[in-house]
């Protein structure tokens, strides 16, 4: 099938746009109710928090060694077939989890997940096929939007079945998985033409460290990059804990986190179908940048420091806030990239995320446990949110340092390899 022409590009962001918008509610629904699960499985909530953190590592784990191997699959044989094989391993992996009887086959689910996980990563690629490269910014911002309203739905569904059952979310989001699976094959059109594919991926792919030479291709990219293992560290405390912090600091049910992470998404959606423009046009790109990685240092601090739930709803409108910075960079990114490499470098881009994914939700489920376990003199709940502030602040400054020597209006650089 070839790329969409110009005049079904619309058509064909209004589909990527919906298996996003599947594939997240897919995601959300068991955001809420993964961890009181674990936690029932493991015996106690030290240990419970402890094995969260290692869960998450070993999806980040098998994201790092499989994204980048699928975004090069993406960059030669198209993005619709990497698209639906992921989206139908991960179908397959929530029935899986439905049904696990002990944490061993929670970890084999993680493992599918990780393997099969690279929806979004194509999805970046996909939009960056069907949009010229002066609108991605927006693009890219509608793609940030659909996630919040993934995001509105998921949770608060995922909660209120959670309170029936910590197992129905799953089965619910195995339903999601798969129908977004059938709609993909029967209606999403492939978004990459034959003449901007690359070479049949070698050997040299299964090494999941050799796609980050993509990176150093483009010194911009390759410069951002650190400041990206600065926030990614960052955001782990959220992936790893809010549930962890909230159940034992707000005395919070599945139900109540389902709420307030239906609340981030409807204010992530406002801000990023909103304010992005608004925020590029006003503070600039490098602008929008810096700004949104500043409230996001204030969020974590706002985030350590709740002990209402008005103080943690407020650091809910400082995230949200905060989501200026992410449209603004992917737009700065696409633009440095050879259409042939959209998917190579999304790949890396998300095996850099994976690669700190599988640090990050050990330091900070480790740093949650210690601090909260029973009998220690010095109990601080926040204490990996805090830790976050420190990881987001250092991010926040590496990108500033490689912003201004890349100047206002950074020109697309590519490195002869």
């Amino acid at each position: 099938m070839r790329a969409p022409p110009a005049s079904r590009r619309p058509a064909a962001l209004v589909f990527i746009l919906l298996t996003v918008l599947l594939d997240v509610m897919g995601l959300g629904l068991i955001i809420p109710v993964f961890p009181p699960l674990v936690t029932e499985l493991a015996g106690s909530p030290t240990a419970g928090a402890q094995f969260v953190g290692l869960f998450t590592a070993v999806y980040a784990l098998m994201q790092f060694v499989f994204a980048p191997i699928l975004g090069a699959l993406s960059d030669r044989y198209g993005r619709r077939p990497v698209l639906l094989a992921s989206l139908t391993g991960m179908g397959l992996d929530y029935l899986l989890l439905t049904v696990a009887p002990n944490l061993w086959w929670l970890l084999l689910g993680r493992i599918i997940a990780g393997m099969t996980g690279a929806s979004i990563t194509v999805a970046n690629a996909y939009l960056a096929d069907v949009t010229p490269p002066e609108n991605r910014a927006r693009s890219f911002g509608l793609l940030g939007a659909t996630f919040g309203v993934g995001f509105i739905l998921g949770p608060a569904l995922g909660g209120v079945l959670g309170d029936i059952s910590l197992r129905l979310p799953f089965l619910v989001a195995a339903g999601l998985a798969l129908l977004n699976a059938l709609y993909g094959f029967f209606v999403l059109p492939e978004s990459l033409s034959p003449e901007n594919r690359g070479a049949r991926p070698g050997q040299g792919v299964l090494n999941p460290l050799a796609p980050l030479g993509a990176l150093g291709r483009y010194p911009l990219v390759r410069n951002l990059a650190a400041a990206f293992i600065f926030i990614g560290l960052a955001q782990q405390a959220i992936f790893s804990t809010w549930v962890l912090f909230t159940e034992r600091v707000l005395g919070w049910s599945p139900a109540q986190n389902g709420v307030a992470l239906a609340v981030v998404g409807l204010l992530g959606a406002i801000v990023q179908a909103g304010l992005v423009g608004t925020a590029m046009r006003v503070l600039g790109e490098r602008g929008a940048i810096i700004t949104g990685l500043l409230l996001g240092v204030v969020q974590y601090v706002l985030l350590g420091a709740a002990r209402t739930d008005a103080t943690l709803y407020a650091s809910i409108v400082v995230g949200a806030l905060a989501g200026i910075a992410g449209p603004a960079i992917q737009g700065l990114i696409s633009r440095t990239v050879d259409p042939t490499e959209q998917g190579r470098v999304q790949g890396a881009l998300t095996s850099v995320n994976s690669l700190v994914g599988i640090v990050g939700p050990l330091i900070a489920a480790s740093v949650f446990a210690y601090f909260t376990r029973p009998g220690n003199t010095f109990n601080e709940p926040g204490a990996a949110f805090y830790l976050s502030a420190v990881f987001s602040l250092l991010g926040t400054l590496v990108a500033g340092v490689v912003l201004r020597r890349a100047g206002k209006n950074p020109a697309p650089v590519r490195l002869q390899e």
